[in-house]
């Protein structure tokens, strides 16, 4: 019996469907919701994301607001159009897409943005309430695969997650939230000792590690949920590659996302669902 695939552009649509009865309750009652995106300099793959999610605020009815500084640019320089955008109330969310020039201190950066507006799920408040189990901006991908999970009906309560990579962006959060539905967790990373024999006891593995095909049949459970977030170029430097070995999963998962098509399409999702609840938030609490 071939694994079933967990297609995340049919749970994205899902996703955005649901949010056009809110964003027209904003638009009527209030005002469009609003996202500002950063994005600093000419990086080829960042102005492909950026492109995509105005898109997809135009697609919406968010109003969006794209701001594109010099690769130059001082950290004051940007913290300054920042603070700007945190005075401004049309703008309910502010996203900076990565990677930021060397110059500029990513940290900083993170802190001068005000918590409600961190879309991104990344400042350490937004951290430390996910931490709590408390309601804040999650982190959009891990956000994404939990919306995921639920809609694919794939049971977490008692099942033992292993989440393989521990970025602040998908390792850390995912293992949390993993962590709140009572899944037993265990987070592995490039220097944990026998690393195919940890994954291969997960009844749900999530491979976030950015490296091609790395995972291969050894390290998959049969019958387990395979959840594949990674995203490189394939070895001909076209295309699009996981981390997990793609025949293998196919073959011995239970479920799994395929790449792409899998979790990619729900990065933006939730962004724009985090968007509008603080759009919401805004509105009902000033």
């Amino acid at each position: 019996m071939s694994a079933k695939i967990l297609e995340g552009r049919w749970v994205r649509e899902q996703i955005l469907a649901e949010l056009r009865p809110r964003i027209e309750k904003l638009t009527t009652s209030h005002r469009q919701p609003g996202l500002a995106v950063i994005l600093v300099g000419h990086d080829p793959a960042s102005e492909i994301y950026v492109r995509n999610k105005i898109k997809t605020c135009g697609e919406l009815g968010i109003y969006s607001e794209k701001i594109t500084p010099s690769d130059t640019i001082s950290t004051e320089d940007l913290l300054g159009i920042i603070e700007g955008l945190n005075q401004r109330k049309e703008i309910d969310g502010i996203l900076v897409q990565s990677p930021l020039p060397k110059q500029v201190d990513k940290r900083r950066i993170l802190l001068g943005m005000q918590p409600d507006k961190d879309v991104d799920g990344f400042h350490p408040l937004n951290v430390g309430s996910l931490v709590a189990d408390m309601p804040a901006p999650r982190a959009c991908t891990p956000a994404g695969i939990m919306e995921l999970l639920r809609r694919y009906e794939i049971p977490i309560t008692g099942k033992h997650a292993v989440v393989v990579g521990r970025s602040d962006i998908v390792g850390k959060p995912m293992a949390l939230l993993l962590l709140h539905r009572s899944a037993t967790v265990t987070i592995c990373h490039s220097k944990t000792s026998n690393l195919a024999a940890e994954s291969r006891r997960a009844d749900i593995l999530v491979a976030a590690i950015g490296r091609p095909a790395f995972l291969t049949r050894e390290f998959i459970q049969p019958g387990a949920t395979v959840i594949d977030v990674g995203q490189n170029r394939g070895p001909d430097g076209k295309g699009l590659v996981g981390d997990v070995d793609a025949e293998a999963a196919k073959e011995l998962a239970g479920a799994y996302t395929p790449v792409p098509g899998g979790v990619g399409p729900l990065t933006i999702a939730m962004l724009m669902a985090n968007t509008v609840r603080a759009a919401e938030q805004h509105l009902c609490c000033g």
